[in-house]
């Protein structure tokens, strides 16, 4: 008896895929699901499963009607280095739309966060961060305006936070991050191009300068599909 033959048929679809994308290269086309259906002898439904586990992956992208092979996700260090320097790293051309460039009273949460009293200015940054044109997160900032209050007339919002900070004298010194899986809210969705039902990685960020002092307070969404941090572990 051939044993291949009792194999579920998820498995030989998602074998078969992974024999298909390792012959590809990034942008080529990936085959429909009628063909894929065809090639391996199963319902629509078994591939169109396979496909969708690829595409939460970050393997493969819709474009327009069909679908191909992605880059590779872009990888982000878990570390005070800005999103700019990640980028570039990688080789990746980063990039930002403002969404959001405004003056909001401190509630009660920001207010403890960044050590100030509730009711104080602080200023609100949210932007959509791009890599090589591709939306990849929404990045939302809070910083005390009584302290950054010079932004408004120096910065560029489609620009490095980290380096206007640093240009003006600020040193960052440490930072406390949590990084958990949610999904997005429909506008969340749809300022990121994609769906409700793309596993978002949130990240949670309270910055210090080097004396201590709250220097921002951060939420930011990336795309599972696109998105991956990394940390270098030591033992000391």
């Amino acid at each position: 008896m051939n044993d291949g033959a009792r194999l579920p048929k998820p498995y030989v679809v998602r074998t078969g895929l992974d024999e298909i994308l390792a012959g590809l290269a990034v942008d080529d086309p990936v085959p429909s699901e009628r063909e894929l259906a065809v090639r391996f002898g199963v319902a629509r439904e078994t591939v169109r499963q396979a496909l969708h586990e690829l595409l939460v992956q970050g393997r493969i992208e819709r474009r327009g009607r069909g679908t191909v092979v992605s880059r590779p996700k872009l990888t982000q260090p878990l570390s005070l280095q800005s999103y700019t320097e990640g980028a570039i790293r990688m080789g990746r051309v980063p990039g930002r739309i403002l969404v959001t460039w405004q003056l909001i009273p401190a509630t009660e949460h920001l207010a403890t966060s960044l050590e100030i009293s509730v009711g104080s200015e602080v200023i609100h940054l949210e932007r959509v961060l791009l890599a090589d044109g591709q939306r990849i997160g929404l990045e939302s900032t809070y910083l005390p305006a009584r302290r950054f209050s010079n932004l408004f007339d120096s910065f560029d919002p489609t620009t490095s936070l980290y380096a206007a900070i640093r240009a003006g004298g600020v040193e960052f010194g440490s930072a406390t991050e949590r990084i958990e899986t949610v999904l997005p809210s429909p506008r969340e969705a749809e300022l990121m191009e994609t769906t409700t039902g793309m596993p978002m990685l949130l990240l949670n960020r309270r910055s210090l300068d080097t004396a201590g002092a709250p220097i921002e307070t951060l939420r930011a969404l990336y795309r599972g599909d696109r998105v991956a941090f990394e940390a270098t572990l030591t033992d000391r």
